[in-house]
């Protein structure tokens, strides 16, 4: 399959053994929004054809940093380069064009078929002009063809080909998020940004994610950055860690390292962490419920520092001081119902009889 391309995307769309794509460099990005500081001189570097995951709590800064990659946000300071080409404050569209393609937290549209949604993704990579298209001009056609061809192979290669002329709308929830991993692929990305992909599926829908995200980066030869809370998918599937908290790199190592790191741990477990044996295991997703990986009481993950379990007690006290107010309230309503009724008895006790004074 040829599709006629120029630029980055010609090798990308060219079927054949894929090129291994280019180091992903961040260098000392700072990003600001008024008085807050969500990234604070974060660096790091993605390995060519590496699965790099970005973790930590909520709040880090983990999909600001997505959103600094994908060009939707523009830092203050740093740099973002993708092999020698500076990304820095490029456009959305422009970024994607050289070859980073993301999914987001939430799915995007259900709109249309599994193959409608994939097509979306080919847009970036079609040679057609509006004319060409309309009047379905030959060349237009055979182009047209050769996109819905890819797109069939990738649903393939991410587990929807039984799908590929559902509506979006019909499927699961874990085939619809795959949809949207597919439809990222359909750009033929150098680098994939993978914004929590597993997020609010079941056990055997999070397998299956997983072994897709395996495949996609072995079958294509593309660099994958993953921000998950689910530490058991981390662990398992990631080369590199890097640790992020109130917007700063906490740690960067291997999954083996990261789990054992003592600031990490306290991160995610506060001052009153356990031992490093326990916290690890618990990095780990070990004592999940059956069917998961881990804790979070939302998702089913692990990831939920103790600053929010603060935030829980807190509401626990709020709720119980509310409570004891309602039954202040309630025997203050009692006594004065009281009151009211002894003096309506007294006032008709002194009432003379109707009729009495009558002659």
């Amino acid at each position: 399959m040829n599709i006629r391309t120029t630029g980055p995307a010609a090798a990308r769309a060219t079927a054949g053994t894929p090129a291994a794509p280019p180091a992903l460099h961040v260098r000392d990005v700072t990003v600001r929004f008024a008085g807050l500081t969500a990234l604070d001189t974060v660096s790091f570097t993605v390995a060519p054809g590496s699965v790099h995951a970005l973790i930590g709590p909520n709040g880090a800064g983990k999909s600001t940093c997505f959103n600094v990659l994908s060009g939707l946000c523009r830092p203050v300071a740093g740099q973002v380069l993708l092999g020698d080409t500076d990304l820095t404050g490029l456009a959305p569209h422009r970024i994607a064009a050289l070859g980073v393609a993301r999914t987001f937290q939430n799915i995007v549209t259900t709109e249309g078929t599994v193959a409608d949604n994939l097509m979306l993704g080919r847009h970036a990579l079609s040679r057609a002009g509006f004319a060409a298209s309309a009047l379905r001009l030959p060349s237009a056609v055979r182009e047209q063809r050769a996109h819905l061809d890819r797109v069939h192979e990738i649903a393939e290669l991410t587990g929807l080909a039984a799908h590929v002329d559902t509506p979006v709308a019909l499927l699961s929830y874990g085939d619809r998020k795959r949809v949207e991993l597919a439809r990222a692929l359909c750009l033929e990305p150098r680098v994939l940004l993978l914004d929590e992909p597993v997020a609010g599926m079941n056990g055997a829908e999070r397998a299956a994610t997983a072994d897709v995200v395996r495949t996609v980066r072995e079958r294509l030869g593309l660099s994958v950055v993953l921000v998950e809370h689910d530490m058991g998918l981390v662990m398992r599937l990631a080369d590199e860690v890097t640790v992020l908290d109130f917007g700063r790199r906490l740690a960067h190592g291997t999954p083996e390292e990261i789990r054992r790191h003592s600031e990490v741990l306290r991160a995610y477990l506060g001052t009153g962490a356990p031992d490093e044996a326990d916290g690890a295991d618990v990095l780990d997703g070990a004592g999940a419920p059956d069917g998961t990986t881990g804790t979070d009481g939302v998702t089913g993950t692990v990831g939920t520092p103790l600053r929010t379990a603060n935030a829980t007690d807190a509401t626990d006290t709020t709720n119980a001081t509310e409570t004891a107010e309602t039954a202040e309230t309630a025997e203050t309503t009692d006594a004065t119902n009281a009151t009211d009724a002894t003096e309506t008895h007294e006032e008709t006790d002194v009432t003379e009889p109707p009729g009495e004074n009558a002659q």
